[in-house]
């Protein structure tokens, strides 16, 4: 309710015989000052357009000569946010332009607005014009987990890849080429109606001998990062690699991929088997498993096959927040596969590793059946979670 409240102030703002635009939406708004009262009228497609109209009525008691500060957004002068965190990739080939009644208005930026001091008139019109091309954005180099990546702005919106508008619905196998055209348009029928951001990438896959990686082309389609989320869960990325370096190329269908997931309780389960494998144990950047906030509990996770499937080897890679959260690699651990309707310890002379950075592989005697679970243990004061599980 406070903001709400607060929406004309933020928009439009006063000191003495000064009016400032700070914010750009079509829209009506009546400013007082010492001169008199001015109505303001916008008229603008913004955020998707760059092009805002300003037009002014008022009586003879407000035709003085007084100021109209215009701010310039960061983006439109070079800066996406201040400082140094992020900065853009690519050059800009235009620049804003400011005009009255037609007028062409220096661009003499003083804290981010341009001042436009004259006699006014009831009828004045004034005019800005914000060039949005598709821009690449880098992080500084010091955010590790951006290296290698870029984000896609255009005007004042950033936008992200969602798992709706990928071919196989996975999205961080993705690339963006540094050479891919861009190009924006308006889409009324999605997401409310939202301007898309539209090229081609290339969708890394790893081939059958699972140590060649495979690229094909791949169209892309971004949404403004504000909208994602309305069409269901799935994968999402704003940081979109562009070195291959950063890639995470997608794995081939396996057992596990394939199998329905089930759990004795916790948070996106799904993660498990989604071929996304973590660069460490407490790896943020791909999705996780945890059973938080049970803490030394007895929990499970299993895979339930189409059809019957002779397995012996599993690999787990435990997750690991130390430092941030609760979850820690278990105490101890064990699989069990389905016979009829028991479940059956496997027999293994393997240890059930709980190393952390690293793939924990068990082979057992190989058992045909319709369904397998993990069955762990977690530490005392600890939650247990999982980055992936494969099973062979």
């Amino acid at each position: 309710t406070r903001l709400i409240a607060s929406v004309p102030g933020y928009f439009y703002a006063t000191r003495g015989n000064s009016i400032y635009v700070n914010l750009f939406a079509s829209g009506h708004a009546s400013v007082e000052i010492p001169y008199g009262n001015i109505e303001l009228t916008q008229q603008t497609g913004y955020p998707w357009d760059g092009n805002i109209e300003i037009a002014m009525e008022h009586d003879q008691s407000a035709m003085r000569t007084w100021n109209l500060f215009v701010r310039i957004p960061g983006w439109a002068r070079g800066k996406p946010v201040p400082g140094d965190l992020y900065s853009f990739v690519d050059l800009a080939d235009e620049s804003p332009e400011l005009t009255v009644n037609g007028s062409r208005i220096p661009l003499r930026i003083q804290d981010g607005y341009v001042r436009i001091r004259r006699r006014w008139r009831s009828g004045d019109t004034v005019h800005l014009t914000l060039p949005m091309p598709v821009r690449r954005v880098a992080a500084h180099d010091s955010v590790e987990v951006n290296r290698g990546r870029v984000a896609l702005q255009r005007g004042p919106i950033v936008y992200c890849v969602e798992w709706p508008d990928s071919e196989d619905g996975h999205v961080r196998n993705l690339l963006l080429p540094d050479d891919a055209e861009l190009t924006a348009r308006f889409e009324p029928e999605i997401l409310g109606g939202v301007g898309l951001i539209e090229g081609e990438v290339l969708a890394y896959r790893q081939a059958e001998d699972m140590e060649t990686v495979l690229s094909a082309p791949e169209k892309l389609t971004a949404i403004p990062y504000y909208a994602w989320a309305h069409r269901g869960r799935g994968e999402m990325m704003v940081w979109l690699p562009h070195e291959e370096s950063a890639v995470k190329p997608l794995g081939l269908p396996t057992i596990a991929s394939t199998s329905r997931v089930s759990v004795s309780s916790g948070r996106n389960r799904r993660a498990v088997n989604d071929l996304l494998e973590p660069r460490r144990s407490s790896d943020h950047e791909v999705p996780y498993y945890h059973w938080w906030p049970n803490k030394g509990t007895t929990e499970w996770i299993q895979y339930d096959f189409d059809t019957p499937q002779e397995v012996s080897i599993v690999e787990v890679y435990w997750f690991d927040d130390t430092g941030r959260g609760e979850c820690r690699p278990p105490e101890s651990w064990r699989i069990l596969f389905k016979e009829g309707e028991n479940w059956r310890p496997v027999w293994t002379e393997d240890e059930y590793g709980v190393e952390t950075d690293r793939w924990n592989r068990v082979v057992f005697e190989t058992v045909r059946t319709t369904a397998v679970r993990l069955e762990m243990k977690s530490q005392p004061e600890w939650a247990g979670g999982i980055h992936e599980w494969r099973i062979r």
